[in-house]
Formats: structure tokens, sequence, C-alpha cells
């Protein structure tokens, strides 16, 4: 008998959508300045999916043409029993399954994480600072987020990137230093614009934003950067360097947006599907899986009309101005 013919998911303007972020929790051991508040509020437990109806929806979503899952949070690695629902994900044999975090905790988990199956790591990290490391995560520890990175190189995941988060006046001057270490460590590193969500206080977005065009003229200042035409499965624009195997990346929500070409998803921990992250589309899968605890149908049938309010594109500004008052936390990255 033949096999079944997975038909794509695809949305109104014909995109296939064939990546899912999952977020698995909203709390996280860091309180990052551009992420969340210092004084958060967190989601009450049972307003959280489990990890079997995270589990369930990976499936689902696999069945539905998913190639790509990010597991994202807060902090995955905070969430308890994490290393069950890798293992889940990972035996459905996709073919990318990765996850990001902060690092703060992959001393301890990137062996274990690497054998249940997690292929690729991106890790944030703004600074090799360590004073400007706390100033920015208010409670992290640089040390620990190096070691995690080493960890993770030791445990032989067949892709490392570093994430970092460039703010004028408080880690530009770092640019460089970032990409030195990225070719010692021999990881690829992407470079993102801040994006304005959530309300926050720290600083002021509109004068902070620090866009791709100038991050990648101070490289280019050093190192000769060459496009690529690697994809990612992501928003990343990649370059290479000719002496260095390692891409340097570029995330450009403001400046240079790829909308276009946008194949992505995200359910957060509450499970709402968000169709985009710079606008509020949403819809609720937690009551469907709730309320049709027995069969898949009704989900399937949930997620593929869900397609038709994905928006041509989200309209972020680059004065600072927040059209979206939820958290990176509370979005899953």
């Amino acid at each position: 008998m033949p096999a079944k013919t997975i038909q794509p998911l695809k949305d109104r303007f014909g995109r296939t959508i064939n990546y899912v972020r999952l977020s698995v929790t909203d709390r996280c051991d860091f309180r990052c300045v551009y992420c969340m508040a210092e004084d958060m509020t967190f989601l009450p437990r049972q307003q959280v999916l489990t990890l079997e109806e995270i589990a369930r929806l990976a499936r689902t979503f696999q069945s539905l043409g998913t190639e790509k899952i990010r597991l994202t949070g807060g902090e995955p690695l905070v969430r308890k029993d994490i290393l069950d629902l890798v293992g889940e994900i990972g035996r459905l044999g996709l073919r990318d399954f990765a996850m990001t975090t902060n690092g703060n905790q992959l001393s301890r988990l990137a062996e274990p994480l690497r054998e249940a199956g997690l292929q690729r790591l991106n890790i944030s990290l703004d600074t090799l600072d360590a004073g400007r490391f706390l100033q920015i995560t208010r409670t992290g520890q640089l040390d620990r987020v190096l070691d995690g990175i080493d960890a993770a190189r030791d445990a032989g995941f067949r892709g490392i990137k570093l994430n970092a988060v460039i703010m004028k006046g408080r880690n530009d001057d770092e640019i460089l230093d970032l990409v030195a270490f990225a070719r010692r460590k021999q990881v690829d590193i992407s470079f993102i614009e801040e994006m304005p969500l959530g309300q926050i206080t720290d600083h002021d977005r509109g004068e902070s934003l620090c866009s791709s065009d100038e991050v990648r003229a101070r490289i280019s200042r050093y190192h000769d950067l060459f496009p690529t035409t690697d994809d990612s499965g992501g928003p990343a624009r990649y370059f290479r360097m000719p002496d260095s195997p390692v891409r340097i990346g570029f995330i450009s929500p403001h400046s240079h947006n790829f909308c276009a070409t946008c194949n992505r998803v995200r359910v957060t921990v509450e499970g709402r599907l968000l169709l985009c992250l710079g606008n509020e589309h949403s819809v609720d899968l937690r009551r469907v899986l709730r309320g049709y605890p027995e069969g898949d149908g009704k989900l399937r049938e949930t997620i593929i009309k869900a397609m038709d309010l994905k928006p041509e594109r989200h309209h972020f500004s680059s004065d600072g101005d927040v059209q979206i008052l939820r958290f990176m936390n509370m979005t899953g990255g």
C-alpha cells in the first residue's frame, strides 16, 4: 500500500508553513532587559500546556507537513522533565529539531539533550563582559554560559549558533569581539535587531536599535563577507568569510523584513497558535486539545483553518513604539 501523501500547510498567500516553534514555558532563570520586565508575573500552572499536550501538538504538526520544530521558552531548560519531551519529539524523525536556550543549564544538560535526539542549539550570547552580562540578564553569570557552549560542542551537536541582540550604547562595541569568539569556537553567529515586544523601562528601543546594515558594515571593515544561499529554515540571511567556515547571520525584522518567505508559526506555552510574531492573530489550541482529548481530527482541522489568519506581513516600527504588548518570554522566540 503506498504511503499516504502529506498535504503541507499553506496560507492564503501561497506560503508553505513547515516550521513550528513550540514554547514549553514562560519562565526563565534570566531577566534579560529586552525580553521581560524585572518583576514578572508568570502563568499559573493550569494555564500552561502539559508536556504531553506539547508532544501531541508536535505529532499533529508533523502529520501536516512540519519538517522543523524548535523548542523555546522563556528558557526551555528550566521546564521540569524537558528531556522526556525532547525524547518524544526526537523520535518523530524531523528534518530539523532545535532548541533556543540561554545556555545557563547546558553544562549539565547538553549531553542528555543530544542523546535524546535534539540536533541543533541556538544559544543567546549578547556580551563577553561578565559585568555587562549581569546588567543585560539581571541575574546571569557569563562563565556558566561559556561553559555551556563548550559542553554543547563536546556533546557533538551538528549545529550550534550564537544569537546576539545588538543595542546601541549597551553592547554594540562588542560586535567584532563576538565574531572573533564565534570564529575561535567554530560556531555560527547571528546578529538580531531588537524587536518591539512588551513595554520595557530599562532603555529606549528607538535610540538603542542597531540595524543589521550597521552591524554588517562594522564587520566588513575587518572581514570580507560574501552572501550565501544557505537556508536555515528560518529568517536569518547568512554570509561567509573566506578564511573561516563560520557563518554570520543577520535577522532584521525592522530593516529587511523576511515576511515574503515566512514559513513559521508559533505556539505559546498557554496553547495560542500565533500566526505572526508581529501581529496578535491567534487561535486557542489549548481549548481544542482539552476539549477533544481522544483524537486529533479537530486539532488538525483547527490548525488548517488557522492558516487563513496568517497576515501577509508585520509592521514593526523602528522608533521604539510598541505594537505588541506581550513580552518575548510569552511569545516563544
